[in-house]
């Protein structure tokens, strides 16, 4: 189970945070069409983001039933997904004139985010999960283990 909700998490996170597109300078403000271009890959990533919760929900067969409980999921999908965000924004943003240290401790903030999301993401998983057939189950089961298989070749090239 904890792998599974772990699964979900980073496929989801990870996804998010390679969608990213990067942030101004601290020292410089964004211009106009900076803006503009940033506000679109904001609405490409929620895009991204709202696609795969559509596919996960008919993937994992959700019914009338788990409707409550499946939008907790999704709307902590979205809620990690902008926190982490967040988190990358903020080290893009300070990455051109950045100690050793002020990356390191921008990273963490990542991870963090990262960790945190996960908690968070299990913790409202958990009840759905418990209250799916055994039929959904194994296919939950079988999604999550799928993605974390192909992350882990995706890392390995």
């Amino acid at each position: 189970m904890k792998i599974i909700v772990a699964a979900l998490a980073s496929t989801f996170l990870i996804s998010s945070a390679s969608a990213q597109s990067p942030a101004p300078s601290a020292s410089v403000p964004p211009s106009p069409a900076a803006s503009a271009q940033a506000g679109k890959a904001d609405a490409r990533r929620d895009m991204r983001v709202d696609r795969h919760i559509k596919e996960l929900r008919g993937k994992l067969k959700i019914t009338a039933a788990e409707e409550t409980q499946w939008g907790a999921v999704a709307k902590t999908m979205r809620d990690n997904a902008s926190a982490l965000d967040m988190a990358i924004d903020k080290r893009e943003a300070i990455i051109h004139n950045a100690t050793a240290i002020d990356d390191l401790n921008a990273y963490a903030d990542i991870a963090q985010a990262h960790a945190d999301a996960v908690k968070k993401l299990s913790a409202v998983f958990s009840p759905l999960y418990a209250s799916m057939s055994d039929t959904q189950k194994k296919v939950a089961d079988e999604v999550f283990a799928q993605r974390a298989h192909e992350r882990k070749h995706q890392h390995k090239q």
